[in-house]
């Protein structure tokens, strides 16, 4: 079975009627004078490659497996040249004109790949009759080194380069996915995690306006990031663990990987606490993608959002198990970074008013979690509903809004959370961080570890899948068997909640909002 890119032809396999296409270049490889440079289109070859592999993964440290994952593989191979994609279809060159949904891995902008096994796209493929894409990219130093004030204006992108490497994706989607089946007007980029985290960013970045049509963030909300003063302040710390000066960052192209990624792990992991990730640098990102209000250059883009219910049980308490059991004198000590101390007693006293029969721990697990991913989600949807509402004359605006959009008149955003818990382990983890993941790619069976082997995650797979199939086929996340679920709107506040009893609640968490109103958000990535 071949399939022919603009850069030459690619062999690939079926699997259960699916045609699979794995470790297909996007990008040339990023090494030597290119390290750190906007990717360039690879290489053209002749003959047919053998696209029946996963590409190699960036170089990179972390991301180790916790209870939850096991089910789910981690790539060892990792390399420089990691400018890889795969694709499920349907079918090859019959002008189906489907949906094509790309995929943006998690772990931050630090770790982690697009080729787990809970992002085998053949079932959402099958089920949808739609094209997916996942593919690796640049990611942590290799991706967001931002050079641009001590390497001069070669390396004005460098802070970025992570992201343009998505962005080159999904040029390559526009230019070749019809030869697959796929509808190169209609595609939507999706995320969760830090996969979130990188379409929220792209939402504002001009190179990126007209590649994809719809965008789904889950738990993946970010709407700040770096300074180029900060970021350079980064840089110079690594260039220091490495006995460079500031003025020596160009010999960075020269240094071997595995030097590299030790320094990485040296400034992220000690007091510096320096952090790689996108950087509004004026030119690939010319501002804050989300402050004060929605990207302009993705109003005409609609947008579904949201996270689970308790993402801090896998997200803080994977890496510490005590947080499981604490008391009272721990839950206050375990809050206190995640809470402006003049706001500490009243937020916690207003939270044990909402759960009376909560414990300590659950105290713990539901405020981090309003803070560290609820509150971002929140205001993303606020911020894109107001782009969407049309500008109401002379009503004043509510303590806290988003400024109105002189461009408002955009396109509409869904809120939704997941709230049902997972047994395994006796029910501890509750709705964790990334138990969507085997909902929505319909991976319920690759993911016992996560969601367990009832009846009810293929249920809750069944639901979720089909929305996010509906969203992308139509910019409407409304499908058959689910009840009717309206934009987002600062009034109603319609959140969509994934559940036993699936349905539509409006201002869902009221009571929760209203407690943490006014506290500044929490930023992810410092």
């Amino acid at each position: 079975m071949i399939a022919e890119t603009h850069r030459g032809k690619v062999r690939g396999t079926i699997e259960d009627g699916i045609r699979v296409f794995r470790g297909i270049p996007y990008g040339a490889a990023p090494t030597g004078n290119a390290r750190f440079r906007p990717p360039a289109l690879p290489v053209a070859w002749k003959g047919v490659r053998d696209a029946v592999a996963f590409g190699p993964k960036c170089p990179q440290f972390g991301g180790e497996q916790s209870p939850l994952t096991t089910s789910w593989t981690y790539e060892k191979d990792s390399s420089e040249d990691c400018l890889f994609l795969n694709v499920w279809t349907p079918a090859l060159r019959d002008h189906g004109k489907r949906p094509v949904m790309v995929w943006f891995h998690g772990g931050g902008f630090a770790n982690l790949s697009g080729s787990r096994n809970v992002f085998d796209g053949g079932r959402l493929a099958r089920k949808g009759d739609v094209v997916v894409v996942t593919l690796n990219h640049r990611l942590n130093l290799f991706g967001h080194l931002f050079l641009g004030q001590l390497a001069g204006p070669d390396y004005a992108d460098s802070g970025n380069v992570g992201l343009l490497d998505l962005i080159a994706a999904l040029r390559w989607v526009h230019e070749t996915i019809r030869e697959f089946g796929g509808d190169p007007g209609n595609v939507t980029i999706f995320g969760q995690s830090g996969g979130g985290a990188k379409v929220s960013t792209l939402m504002a970045m001009p190179q990126a306006r007209g590649l994809f049509q719809r965008a789904i963030v889950q738990s993946g909300s970010h709407l700040e990031c770096l300074t180029a003063e900060e970021a350079t302040r980064n840089a110079v710390a690594l260039l220091a663990s490495l006995g460079l000066k500031p003025s020596e960052a160009t010999r960075l192209t020269t240094v071997p990987v595995e030097k590299l990624v030790a320094a990485l792990q040296t400034v992220t992991s000690g007091p510096q606490k320096a952090n790689f990730s996108p950087v509004v640098d004026g030119h690939a990102l010319p501002r804050q993608p989300w402050i004060p209000d929605a990207p302009p250059v993705s109003a005409s883009v609609p947008l579904l959002v949201g996270s689970t219910a308790t993402e801090t049980t896998a997200l803080l308490g994977a890496h510490d198990a005590a947080l499981f059991h604490l008391d009272e004198a721990g839950l206050k000590a375990r809050l206190a970074p995640w809470l402006p101390a003049r706001d500490a007693d009243r937020v916690l006293a207003g939270f044990r008013k909402l759960m009376p029969e909560a414990t300590p721990s659950d105290l713990f697990f539901a405020i981090t979690t309003d803070r560290r991913v609820r509150q971002q989600a929140w205001a993303q949807a606020e911020r894109k509903a107001a782009q969407a509402a049309p500008p109401r004359t002379g009503a004043a605006a509510s303590p806290g809004a988003a400024p109105a959009n002189p461009s408002a008149g955009g396109a509409p955003v869904w809120l939704y959370e997941l709230d049902w818990p997972t047994q395994v382990e006796g029910g501890q983890w509750r709705s964790p961080h990334s138990l969507d993941l085997a909902f929505v790619f319909d991976n319920v069976a690759l993911s016992a570890s996560m969601v367990g082997s009832g009846p009810e995650a293929q249920v809750m797979a069944d639901r979720m899948s089909a929305a996010w199939l509906a969203f992308a086929r139509s910019g409407d996340p409304n499908a058959p068997g689910l009840p009717h679920w309206p934009p987002f709107r600062t009034g109603e506040r319609a959140t969509m909640v994934f559940d036993t009893t699936t349905r539509v609640v409006n201002d869902h968490r009221g009571g929760e909002r209203t407690l943490l109103a006014g506290l500044p958000l929490y930023r992810v990535f410092r």
